[in-house]
């Protein structure tokens, strides 16, 4: 073949950068997860995305990244988190990467492991402090044998990134890692309706993991109160909890579980309440020092919410007057914040016309560009 510059330039094209995310979870209902991975594919990178088998991956909307899904013998407690370390390793073992990012403390060891035996870079996305969720603070066995892989594991992992503030910072503290913020901030979906005081909307919103720590022991009784119903989307470690309340006040007129949804089933929900919920009890630090996806999801559809005044929070509330921050969890208080905002047309148009100009900077293609750009200088300095 004639020698041309196009012909050189094919010959010395850098290959394609793969790179897998290690996660314990099911596939399907992870946002997140699904707007990296499809950020880096666009980018140009072979992703593949790891979790574990359950609900059957949807044939319709094929996507740009590889998804694995582990199968599993045991789905919850030490025996779900042992096999999973094994599966998870001797997969890895195998398979052709660039770079491997353990997705939390609970797939650290193996991404650890393997990274050192093949000699690829190693990347620790913590989406939470793991090791001080209140499920795991509540028990100190458990929690001391986190703590101690988290002190083995995070210092090895000099590349990182987190959620919020407040935990890139208890990091640094700790561990000497620097590790930037990338939020959790849903995609832009297009400009909602003009508020118009909710008055069609006639249900209050709870969105996310229905696990020990949200608030659910004084938010359920609180609906007793409450002149609208609750409509509770998800599923956890709580969930059977949850219900026993809804049974023990009496309440199962007024709330109501729909389990996982699907990204655009519970996009729908959140554009038909009329407010949303994000709280979570002061135990454990991963919950004060938390930035959750549902705070920015009901920012993006214009969806006023009651909040907990913690600092990631209140910074952001500070600046954009989306919420109303409550800084007492009792049943009385959540009940007269929520009926003040059902009341208070003006107050609700005011954080509702808030959201929808604070939706323009609080999205995922702002975020983004941070995303790539750390892969991008991951790569360069190999």
């Amino acid at each position: 073949m004639p020698f041309s510059p196009a012909n050189f330039l094919d010959q010395i094209r850098v290959p394609v950068k793969r790179i897998i995310f290690a996660v314990t979870n099911e596939l399907t209902y992870d946002q997140r997860m699904a707007r990296i991975c499809g950020s880096l594919s666009t980018a140009g990178y072979l992703v593949t995305l790891v979790g574990i088998s359950g609900v059957k991956p949807s044939a319709d909307k094929p996507l740009p990244y590889r998804q694995v899904r582990l199968p599993m013998w045991f789905r919850k407690g030490k025996p779900f988190y042992l096999e999973y370390q094994v599966r998870l390793g001797l997969f890895l073992l195998f398979q052709p990467m660039d770079a491997v990012c353990a997705v939390d403390l609970d797939s650290i060891l193996p991404c650890l492991l393997v990274s050192i035996l093949r000699r690829v870079p190693r990347i620790y996305d913590a989406h939470e402090w793991f090791s001080e969720m209140q499920e795991v603070v509540s028990r100190p066995w458990i929690r001391a044998c986190w703590k101690a892989v988290e002190r083995f594991a995070v210092p090895r992992f000099r590349l990182g990134y987190t959620v919020s503030s407040p935990i890139s910072q208890a990091f640094r503290v700790r561990y000497g890692r620097e590790y930037p913020v990338i939020r959790n901030l849903p995609l832009p979906e297009g400009v909602p309706d003009p508020p118009d005081s909710g008055r069609n909307r006639n249900f209050v919103l709870y969105q996310g993991a229905v696990n020990v720590g949200r608030s659910f022991d004084t938010l359920i009784p609180a609906m007793r109160d409450v002149r609208m119903p609750l409509v509770i989307c998800g599923d956890g470690n709580y969930m059977q909890q949850a219900r026993n309340l809804v049974r023990k006040y009496g309440l199962e007129e007024k709330v109501r579980f729909t389990g996982l949804l699907p990204p655009g089933e519970l996009r729908e929900y959140t554009r038909q309440a009329k407010i949303g919920l994000t709280l979570f009890e002061r135990s454990g630090k991963s919950n004060y020092y938390s930035l959750a996806n549902r705070f920015f999801d009901y920012i993006q559809e214009g969806l006023p919410q009651l909040c907990v005044d913690y600092p990631a929070y209140r910074e952001i509330n500070d600046a954009y007057q989306v919420a109303v921050l409550l800084d007492d969890l009792h049943p009385l208080r959540i009940a007269e914040e929520l009926n003040n905002l059902i009341d208070n047309d003006v107050l609700y148009q005011t954080l509702a016309s808030n959201c929808l100009r604070a939706r323009q900077k609080l999205n995922w293609r702002e975020e983004e560009t941070k995303l790539i750009r750390f892969y991008q200088n991951l790569f360069a300095d190999q």
